[in-house]
């Protein structure tokens, strides 16, 4: 009876798929668990062996988790919206919904191959108006609803309008506009149109103008992770700014939210501290300082600080050069300067402006007044000041901050020669005696009492007022393209009008071209109907569908809701969730913002999507490297080389090669010069008659030929072994290098743990014998460590208990069916084709997938005896296994009895023994 694993995958594999075995329903008496992973973007490359890491570490724990009795949903879908597809799709001449569908297809075949549980009966594709249809339904929610502070929700916008039809809006600030004021009258008065402005200043979705990273060549805006060195990622092509109008989510409303949200949830520490920092709450100040300039356009400056007691010792104040006021500020002299830093700023990404060291900056020609002083601060333009922040403006303070100081020193601006900090307990400046006799008020204060003495002054000169701020801000929600949902929105005069319900989907319409449209538009604008209809023209970014899938999992075939209330209540919060940390203050931020949303609007009754997230590692490529000798077709061994750039002083050039033709560290030369035409005439220096390649851990990608086809791995070895190797590489956490060589030794485990069951010539090999005790302390041993392994996610030790468990079984000749079978549904979860033909095999009705999980009982592990370390006058001599329950008078007779023990007294009587019980044995004689 052979272990033929291909044949016995494919069966079973073949068997859950008619038998609909991982079909889970809503409506089940057993308590629930959902299981879900960051669903996947299906690209043309399709699966490598890093992808289904995750994959196969949820897909145990849901195996788990069914065995111990639970409903377990774990579904599967696509991200399948995005500009990658519509890159390749302009590149290559196929309708995005073409290579996408096809790209899906190939997803699968590669997922059902690694034997996932999945059921496939709920698959969602971003992309399908089915889905987006309630994409577009809750943009819609948002749309019509605003953020009641007071409350701290989000509800209605006609309670908004109702209030305003009232009062006015002196009891809702606006945020959109800080300095909105009206009245009930005012109100009254305002046209429609100016009314439908207003309370587009309020609504939760909203439209705007702002700068973004445009990319003419790929026709879209891209996100500032998207663009590198003023160039896209995709592609290298130039990004420039660009102002255009756009929607927005108000997800800054929910700062303080999200925040205390994350008290309750299990995230790592690392990712806790990730979102923490990105929404970056701070208290301060907004102060007004009065502006002295040539034009004279400007009356003040507005600047945000956390530190408002430093004001004494602002030396220059420093603009986001984005801001408007920018032109206000510069001088005819300066203007020249001005302009040409500006053009640099613009081909900058947020996040570049961010981490530059170097110092950059441009003098306006204007000037601050400090309102204490009447001292003249120059006003200068920096990239390192970012619009979005505050006010987009900071009073710079040398003396106290790091990098004001770098900056007052790089462009010789004069530092004042007094600290900001003049209060006890706060580091010294070197030159603090020197201080403005304006500050004495702060003299000897506590620094917390400084600021608050500062706030009350400057709002009691009208000059300023308390203000918290989040770095946070409210991301684009709009791209300048074609493959992605359309916005239910009409645009009549000017005013966005929203679709009725009964209108969606507004389905995507067929293009043949995916140029951009006149002024920065998406390619919608190129549709005569799409434009004669008013419809918006931009489509909604990638984040859009994967805000929500998950719930869309629990109801995924409902065409009157997103999601039934019965349904969502039922299956609520996800249990565990499965992706990596590249989506902390991305999809995971959103998705949380969503939720709370519609929580808020009473559609759902958990305000936090998951429960518990699991950030999985990465497993990385060894890539391999051939040595050429530059200007030739001559390729060195390794070894040869006296350093990696050089072979006997002539420059070697190091070249990535594709790992699938390396065996181990020998290069195929063969299958080399068949590779690629380049290496067609290649000749070998080779080491001992072979070619051997260098190796470095780096990210498995194509471009570094280091990736690995499940597939081929799958075929080679099995779904079950590739499944446990991918686990037996250590914590699912953290990343590791894959290596091929290494997942034979897992294969050679599982071929020793058929051989329990089976012989090749004898067939099935158990039997019904009474297990020993030595058995089942085995195997409840390996019960209480796999449960506890699993419920922890420590799936490399568990794959480790397993396999110390088939060796102590080997050594005992165990081939008992009341332990082997239980040994199996341990199993189930991490090799479940394999068990499953077993379980059958040994006679058992039914599947494996529904047998319980093993109960563990202490009994069978409790120790009923001990090797106690004997010792002669305090030196030990032997080792004495004996009972737990033995007593001074039977020790001293065993002890006297051993020939070792005897040996040592040398026919001397001991004068006593001393006996710790648990701990030792000394004969002293």
């Amino acid at each position: 009876m052979e272990y033929s694993f291909r044949q016995i995958e494919q069966k079973w594999q073949q068997q859950w798929k008619t038998t609909n075995a991982y079909k889970v329903f809503n409506d089940s008496t057993r308590p629930k668990c959902y299981v879900l992973d960051m669903f996947p973007y299906p690209s043309g490359a399709g699966l490598h062996v890093g992808h289904p890491l995750g994959y196969i570490a949820s897909d145990i724990y849901s195996r788990y988790k069914r065995l111990k009795g639970y409903n377990v949903l774990h579904p599967m879908g696509y991200d399948a919206f995005g500009l990658p597809a519509e890159q390749y799709a302009i590149e290559h001449g196929v309708h995005p919904a073409i290579s996408t569908d096809q790209n899906i297809n190939n997803f699968r075949k590669q997922l059902d191959n690694i034997g996932f549980c999945f059921d496939w009966d709920r698959e969602v594709r971003t992309c399908e108006p089915g889905y987006y249809k309630w994409t577009q339904w809750i943009f819609l929610q948002l749309f019509n609803s605003f953020f009641n502070r007071h409350n701290g929700k989000a509800e209605p916008i006609s309670a908004l309008v109702a209030a305003f039809e009232t009062e006015g809006n002196i009891n809702h600030d606006c945020p959109g506009n800080a300095r909105l004021r009206f009245s009930a009258a005012d109100w009254a008065g305002f046209t429609e149109k100016h009314r439908q402005e207003i309370l587009m200043d309020y609504r939760l979705a909203y439209c705007g103008y702002g700068e973004v990273n445009w990319c003419e060549a790929l026709g879209t805006v891209l996100a500032n992770d998207e663009v590198v060195n003023g160039v896209s990622e995709r592609g290298g092509h130039l990004v420039i700014k660009k102002r255009l109008r756009q929607w927005y989510l108000r997800i800054t409303e929910y700062a303080d939210r999200l925040l205390e949200g994350l008290e309750r949830i299990e995230f790592s520490d690392a990712m806790k501290e990730m979102q923490t920092n990105w929404i970056g709450k701070s208290f301060g100040a907004e102060i007004d300082f009065a502006v002295k300039s040539e034009q004279g356009a400007l009356n003040k400056l507005r600047v945000y600080t956390t530190r408002p007691d430093t004001i004494f010792g602002v030396d220059f104040m420093v603009v986001a050069p984005e801001l408007d006021i920018v032109e206000c500020l510069k001088s005819s002299g300066q203007a020249a300067a001005v302009d040409e830093y500006l053009d640099y700023v613009k081909s900058r990404s947020e996040r570049e402006r961010m981490a530059e060291k170097k110092i950059s900056g441009v003098f306006t020609g204007a000037y601050a007044l400090n309102p204490f002083d009447g001292r003249e601060i120059p006003i200068w333009i920096s990239e390192y000041v970012l619009a979005g922040y505050g006010t987009g403006a900071i009073m710079a303070v040398p003396c106290g901050d790091e990098r004001d100081h770098k900056f007052a020193e790089h462009f010789n601006i004069p530092i004042t020669n007094i600290i900001g900090s003049l209060y006890n307990g706060v580091e010294a400046n070197p030159t603090k005696d020197a201080l403005l006799e304006n500050s004495g008020f702060l003299n000897g204060v506590p620094m917390r009492d400084a600021i608050e003495i500062v706030i009350g002054k400057i709002e009691a000169m009208g000059i300023g007022h308390r203000k918290v701020n989040f770095r946070m801000r409210d991301a684009a929600f709009s791209r300048q393209r074609y493959w992605g949902e359309p916005f239910p929105i009409q645009w009549k005069d000017g005013v966005a009008v929203p679709l009725e319900e009964s209108a969606l989907p507004l389905e995507l319409p067929h293009v043949d071209s995916y140029r951009p449209g006149p002024e920065g538009e998406g390619p919608l604008a190129n549709i005569p109907e799409w434009v004669a209809r008013e419809l918006e023209t931009n489509t909604m970014p990638g984040y859009a569908g994967s805000s929500w899938y998950f719930l869309r999992y629990m109801d995924p075939h409902n065409d009157k809701s997103f999601c039934d209330r019965k349904v969502s209540d039922y299956w609520g919060q996800v249990d565990l969730y499965i992706g990596g940390t590249e989506h902390a203050v991305g999809h995971l931020l959103y998705s949380r913002m969503w939720t709370k949303a519609l929580y808020d609007l009473g559609h759902i009754g958990f305000d936090e999507p998951y429960k518990k997230l699991v950030n999985q590692g990465m497993i990385q490529g060894s890539s391999r490297f051939v040595y050429r000798l530059h200007g030739t077709h001559t390729y060195i061994s390794k070894g040869l080389l006296d350093r990696e750039d050089s072979y006997q002083g002539k420059q070697v050039d190091k070249l990535h090669v594709d790992v699938n033709i390396v065996d181990g560290y020998e290069l195929d030369t063969n299958e080399f010069k068949t590779w690629k035409p380049d290496f067609a005439d290649a000749e070998f220096i080779l080491e001992d008659g072979k070619y051997i390649c260098g190796s470095e851990v780096e990210k498995m990608s194509k471009s570094k030929f280091n990736t690995v086809n499940p597939d081929l791995i799958v075929e080679k070895f099995g779904a079950d072994t590739f499944r446990m190797y991918e686990m037996f590489l250590g914590p699912v956490e953290i990343s590791k290098p894959w290596d091929t060589k290494g997942i034979e030794g897992v294969h050679r485990f599982l071929k020793k743990l058929w051989r329990l069951f089976a012989d090749e010539e004898k067939g099935l090999l158990v039997t019904n014998e009474t297990p020993t005790a030595a058995e089942l302390k085995v195997l409840h041993k390996t019960i209480r460590k796999i449960e506890e392994d699993t419920e922890r996610f420590s799936f490399n030790t568990a794959v480790s208990s397993f396999m110390i468990c088939v060796n102590e079984l080997h050594d005992l000749k165990c081939r008992k069916k009341s332990v082997l079978e239980q040994l199996l549904v341990l199993l189930t979860p991490y090799a479940p084709h394999l068990c499953e033909e077993l379980w059958q095999q040994i006679g058992n009705e039914g599947s494996v997938l529904d047998a319980g999980f093993p109960k563990f009982e202490e009994q069978y592990v409790r120790e009923s005896s001990k090797a106690y370390p004997v010792a002669i006058n305090g030196k030990t001599r032997t080792e004495i296994t004996i009972t737990l329950d033995a007593d001074q008078q039977q020790v001293e007779a065993i002890i006297m009895a051993d020939p070792a023990v005897v040996k040592w007294l040398e026919g001397k009587s001991p004068k006593k023994v001393i006996y710790v019980k648990n701990k030792m044995i000394n004969v002293v004689i």
